[in-house]
């Protein structure tokens, strides 16, 4: 049987058979609105009817794909483009440099380590010997003051769990040390030990599932059993708390930070060097404002914090006397949105964005002696990280046209010298990014990166790729992806919109986008594509969309909202059911960025935006391809099994309406490169194929 041409196929997308979802009697009332949710079962992930209904999904969506002419090309294409050696840029520990290194096609990055920044170097710890199918990824890895012991964490297939063990630096023995049921932890050394957080064990059959509570803080000292370790921290009466510690880099303070949610914090301070003091003191209360402690400057406490400043400010905090009128401003707030200071050789380094591109400033601890870092161009940098001793240290530069660089930065000079420059098969002369502004529906003036093959033709005929994130204060800024530098190669124009509910323009432009505002983002979004189209960039049978995470509910909202403005669809692990989110794992954590259906003010937003709950019969939707995975369980896969069932049965045009079950992964992190080719492959197969590119 002959291959058919993407026209033909194209009128045959109503033929595919989808699986006969069946539908449960199960009705919900909030705030006394009857909703109905007939496909409650797909909830549970273990139950072998799920698991026979991802079977058979996967199955239609395999054989869809498989018959897409170019999907091989796709392919081999792709692995050319990726098969480059990848390094992270180096950081001194005790007497070595460490740095993370891919020589190409490796499932996971290797950590190494060489006695000179350029010197040769030895592996220190490969994560592509802990599973024989390179699922087994490489969290947060830190040292110890003296540079012996290296404590890191690992999950598996995906899984927001983690597993923390100890190596002996000298020996690269790993020791007897496991720590298990760690979960949004970071390491922090203290002496021969280091705090971390962590859940009670949960049961084998909800582990993915089920909603974490009661986080707790313990220390832990190397070389004993776990069940030894010290808690440090609990909070019996808020379960829905997370809670983690961290040091001053001289180790005299150590720090509590915990949270109600993704937004705001509180925080508490101890002084190691003051015996008399057995207890935290609270240094900042909860939940209003996002502080974030940097260091300590003697006995003050150097924290950046939007206090009437909502694109934040630097100050130095007394713990003896916190109270806000006594603080001190190190570094006024300003016109830029305030991203993150680091700390290296004495001095600070403020992360800023300029319409949504590095801008990083250098400064002493007391906020004197200032001046910008002059970096390479308009794109993203990062690593302004290192040890108070040291003299230099190494940054990463990248844009959507350039892969990461690395550069030498001399403090004392602020220069600034290449490094290590990525070679990727493709010649990057051919290529521009550009930023244009639209107005969206409210007014407000949005930006977009708009990147592809240098002279863009206005005819209204570019096939376009629309992405977006907007939410929980994350900005989208310019980073180099070998996968979307493949859509530009074959003519296709990448498109990334800053939308509100990122910290692009600070906390003022997060506010705008979440809770009762975030109807905003999706305005923002479909405001993007008019101006794409009304300028000639493209047209709705040109346009795709794609988001993940948080990004999936925005595409879960725009094809519902606008199916007419899009071709095609690419929700990935979205949050689709906004009725039952905070039900599962950490989602609870959310309430704070989209509020909750278990309040009767907030049910009336959210339940107009509910990408589950605004699907209609009878509707022509865009070609759509869900992605998800059997293992997130960050946002579970109930999300998208439920908001495909509903699709497929709602959809009345002729796209299609697929979904792609990821096996042994999860919400994204530490994805092998086996796995993530093979999705890029699958996605850029279906987007190229159904905007009826070649």
């Amino acid at each position: 049987m002959s291959i058919l041409t993407g026209q033909a196929m194209a009128q045959h997308h109503s033929d595919i058979k989808y699986p006969d979802t069946k539908k449960v009697e199960q009705t919900d009332d909030y705030h006394g609105n009857k909703i109905s949710d007939p496909y409650r079962w797909l909830e549970d992930d273990n139950s072998p009817e799920t698991k026979a209904w991802v079977h058979e999904q996967n199955a239609i969506t395999q054989d869809y794909l498989s018959k897409i002419p170019f999907r091989k090309d796709v392919k081999k294409r792709l692995e050319e483009l990726w098969n480059y050696p990848k390094t992270s840029a180096p950081s001194k520990k005790g007497g070595f440099y460490y740095f993370s290194k891919n020589d190409g096609l490796q499932n996971q990055a290797v950590v190494m380590r060489s006695a000179s920044p350029d010197g040769p170097a030895e592996v220190f710890l490969d994560p592509n010997k802990l599973s024989a199918d390179g699922t087994t990824a490489l969290g947060t890895m830190q040292f110890s003051k003296d540079g012996k012991y290296a404590a890191y964490l690992i999950s598996k297939a995906g899984s927001d769990w983690q597993e923390a063990y100890v190596m002996d630096v000298a020996t690269k023995q790993v020791l007897s040390d496991k720590l298990e049921w760690v979960k949004f932890s970071g390491i922090a050394w203290r002496g021969n030990g280091f705090y971390y957080s962590r859940y009670a064990k949960p049961d084998e059959s909800s582990k993915l599932s089920r909603k974490n509570e009661f986080q707790k803080v313990y220390y832990h000292i190397v070389g004993q059993p776990q069940e030894k370790d010290e808690l440090i921290y609990e909070d019996k009466a808020h379960p829905l708390r997370n809670a983690g510690a961290s040091l001053t880099e001289d180790e005299r303070f150590l720090i509590l930070q915990t949270s109600e949610g993704t937004s705001g914090g509180e925080v508490w301070v101890k002084d190691l060097k003051n015996p008399s003091q057995k207890d935290f003191s609270l240094l900042i209360p909860g939940f209003d404002y996002e502080p974030n402690v940097i260091d300590n400057m003697g006995d003050k406490i150097l924290v950046s914090i939007n206090r009437d400043a909502p694109n934040y400010k630097v100050v130095a905090i007394d713990p003896k006397h916190p109270e806000p009128a006594n603080w001190k401003t190190i570094v006024a707030e300003r016109p830029e949105a305030l991203q993150g200071v680091g700390t290296a050789g004495g001095k600070l380094f403020l992360s800023y964005l300029k319409d949504a591109s590095s801008y990083v400033y250098q400064c002493d601890y007391d906020g004197k002696n200032g001046h910008q870092v002059a970096l390479p161009g308009i794109g993203t940098a990062g690593g302004f990280n290192a040890e108070k001793q040291n003299k230099v240290f190494y940054y990463t530069y990248s844009s959507f046209v350039s892969p990461a660089t690395i550069y030498k930065y001399d403090i004392a000079t602020g220069k600034s010298t290449l490094f290590n420059k990525a070679e990727v098969k493709f010649n990057p002369d051919e290529y521009e990014t550009k930023q244009v502004f639209f107005t969206s529906k409210d007014g407000t003036k949005v930006p977009v990166f708009l990147s592809g093959k240098k002279g863009m033709k206005l005819d209204g005929n570019n096939p376009v790729l629309l992405y977006g994130y907007g939410g929980f204060n994350i900005p989208i800024t310019p980073a180099f992806s070998v996968a979307n530098l493949y859509f530009m190669e074959q003519g296709g124009i990448y498109a990334v919109v800053s939308l509100r509910g990122g910290s692009e323009y600070g906390e003022a432009w997060h506010k705008a986008g979440m809770m009762e505002h975030k109807q905003n983002v999706f305005d923002d979004m479909i405001g993007a594509a008019e101006f794409l189209v009304k300028e000639k960039y493209t047209n709705p049978a040109k346009l795709a969309i794609r988001g993940g995470s948080n990004g999936g509910l925005l595409v879960g909202a725009c094809m519902t909202q606008r199916p007419d403005l899009f071709k095609v669809a690419i929700p990935q692990v979205g949050v689709m059911d906004m009725l039952r989110f905070q039900k599962f794992t950490i989602g609870w954590a959310w309430a704070t960025e989209y509020g909750s259906s278990d309040n009767a003010e907030q049910y009336k937003y959210i339940i107009k935006y509910s990408p589950l709950h605004n699907l209609k019969p009878g509707v022509s939707y865009p070609a759509t391809l869900i992605t998800t995975a059997d293992h997130d369980d960050r946002v579970v896969p109930a999300h998208s099994f439920k908001f495909a069932a509903t699709l497929q049965a709602d959809n009345a045009g002729p796209n299609p309406a697929l979904i792609r079950i990821e096996t042994n992964a999860g919400h994204g992190a530490g994805k092998s490169v086996t796995k993530t080719i093979e999705e890029a492959t699958d996605i850029w197969s279906f987007v190229m194929f159904n905007l009826g590119m070649k």
